[in-house]
């Protein structure tokens, strides 16, 4: 926690100075750590509070860090960045999260197993969520004002309807808190886990509002464009310490939990971040549509698709692994020329 101290001070400093470059990557950096202790203070709380709600906690924590980011975002109209950051989001869990923890994994214990039809239930949840950007991208292409946006609200509704009952189904069918899997022992009291908790959520919402208001400025110095931003680097910091934590589990020979971490969190992105996106720019007056562009969605299907082939048969290797991670270098370096 103390280490943390000269990375929040400057983070300070860059912004009081004016200095946006280093105010970009100094909140970066600031974030990744933040995340890791929100996600160890709900790990604590999900296993004083019991499977079921410690699930909802997991749910609900998973991604904030990214939902925070994008509130934000969203906030200062960069609609782009968000839309590609919850993209980048799904892209990133997928293929290069799942492709290293396998190639990790296969590398250190050999061929893995793992529950498929749990699995499969995820990816097919994810193909819902292919559909959902692909419809109204198709039908509703170029059209603006209210048509669109009820249309919007009408899909969210959708899909966070599904979230719920896929949760639902998760917690009767499966019983399992993956927090209490990973590490069983308790370290924190239930006031410390609160504490951790809230105070971790407050300094990320800090330091997302410092990010997020540097984007245009490093955009222009260094000419990255914002959808590069969105679509690579702001998911690579919103969800590090998760995905270190997925590739341990497969290092261990705890394939199961390293699928549920990336493949699920892509389904809270696609399910839950996403719709909550469209409700609360609504609410901010800054309504934003749901419909994404050719290049996302194009790589959202087939990063979903090849997960769903890789995922068929129940086991991985390391040379599976290494085909998700070639698949998202070749994403990523094709974003980049964008």
């Amino acid at each position: 926690m103390y280490w943390l101290v000269p990375l929040l001070a400057l983070s300070g400093y860059f912004k009081f100075s004016g200095n946006e470059i280093g105010l970009f990557f100094s909140a970066a950096a600031a974030i990744i750590p933040l995340a890791g202790l929100m996600g160890e203070a709900t790990e604590n709380l999900a296993c004083y509070t019991g499977e079921r709600i410690g699930g909802l906690l997991n749910a609900t924590f998973g991604n904030a860090t990214e939902l925070l980011i994008t509130i934000f975002a969203l906030k200062a109209g960069l609609f782009a960045v968000v839309k590609a950051s919850l993209a980048g989001s799904i892209l990133g869990n997928i293929l290069l999260v799942l492709g290293l923890s396998i190639a990790m994994g296969g590398m250190k214990n050999g061929i893995q197993h793992f529950d498929r039809v749990h699995i499969n239930n995820q990816t097919s949840l994810m193909f819902l969520s292919v559909i959902a950007l692909t419809i109204p991208a198709v039908f509703l292409y170029g059209e603006t004002g209210p048509k669109l946006e009820h249309y919007s609200l009408v899909v969210a509704g959708i899909l966070f309807v599904i979230y719920v009952a896929g949760l639902v189904f998760s917690f009767r069918h499966t019983g399992t808190n993956r927090q209490c899997a990973i590490d069983e022992e308790i370290k924190w009291s239930r006031p410390r886990s609160l504490g951790m908790l809230f105070l971790s959520t407050l300094l990320i919402a800090l330091e997302s509002e410092f990010l997020v208001s540097s984007i245009e400025p490093v955009t222009a110095l260094l000419g990255w464009s914002e959808f590069f931003i969105g679509i690579i680097i702001i998911p690579l910091i919103g969800n590090a310490a998760e995905h270190f934590t997925a590739v341990i589990m497969a290092w261990r020979n705890k394939i199961d939990l390293a699928f549920e971490i990336a493949v699920g969190s892509s389904t809270q992105i696609a399910l839950l971040v996403t719709p909550l996106l469209v409700f609360i720019g609504l609410f901010m007056g800054r309504p934003m549509s749901i419909v994404f562009n050719y290049y996302e969605i194009v790589a959202i299907g087939l990063a979903v698709l090849i997960a769903q082939f890789i995922s068929l048969d129940g086991e991985s290797n390391w040379l599976e692994g290494s085909l998700l991670l070639a698949a998202y270098a070749i994403i990523a370096f094709g974003f980049y020329f964008v």
